[in-house]
This record gives C-alpha cells, structure tokens and sequence, in this order.
C-alpha cells in the first residue's frame, strides 16, 4: 500500500528482518532516480533522514532511504558534541565517481559531510 513499505522478514541472528530483505542502491543510481520518483525527496525528523518513494514497472510500491550530506552531518555533529571517537558511513565506493559535473559535486559533498 502508498507510503507503506513492509521488508519481508528474514531471520538474522535473532532479529526480526535483515538487510537480507532489501537491496543496496548505489548513491549515484539514487541522486538520478529521486529526480524521477513519485515524492522527490522527503525528509523524516525522528531518523533524521532522507527517503523517497516510486512504482516500479509492475506498479509495486517502494521506499528507499538513505544518506546524504545534510544527515551525515547531522550525524557527525552529534559524535562531535558527544566527544566521540570518529564517524564514518557505508560503502563509500557506492558513491558516483563518474566525471560528470553534478556527480562530483555530490560525491564531494558527501566526503565533506563526514567533518562537522
């Protein structure tokens, strides 16, 4: 159903679901697919995180969630206050390391984000 996007549950070590349930998405594959979703991106102030949500070719629902530099700054601030040791985030190599122009900048972004 719309804004409703249940993971199928797959047992790991004891917890209901895993990201066995869903898949990866590169952040390139993302920053092209968000501009083409059914909500662009929105935002959610509990996970501070964003997500967007689209209909695939067979008119099944989706919801993907991710990071971009407004949380992953919002991350490293929290560590920073918090007199932590470091941050650091998933799979860096997913990012777009094309040499288009708005691929850099994001990728850059990204890296920035990472030093509050």
């Amino acid at each position: 159903q719309d804004h409703v996007c249940s993971l199928p549950k797959v047992p790991f070590r004891g917890a209901p679901c895993s990201d066995a349930a869903g898949t990866q998405v590169p952040y390139g594959t993302i920053m092209k697919q968000v501009n083409s979703s059914l909500s662009g991106v929105l935002w959610d102030q509990v996970q501070k995180a964003p997500f967007y949500e689209y209909k695939d070719s067979v008119d099944q629902f989706h919801q993907v969630w991710f990071d971009d530099p407004r949380s992953i700054s919002l991350k490293a601030a929290y560590v920073k206050s918090r007199g932590l040791r470091g941050i650091g985030m998933w799979n860096g190599n997913s990012l777009d390391y094309s040499r288009e122009t708005v691929a850099e900048q994001q990728t850059q972004a990204m890296w920035q984000a990472l030093t509050p």
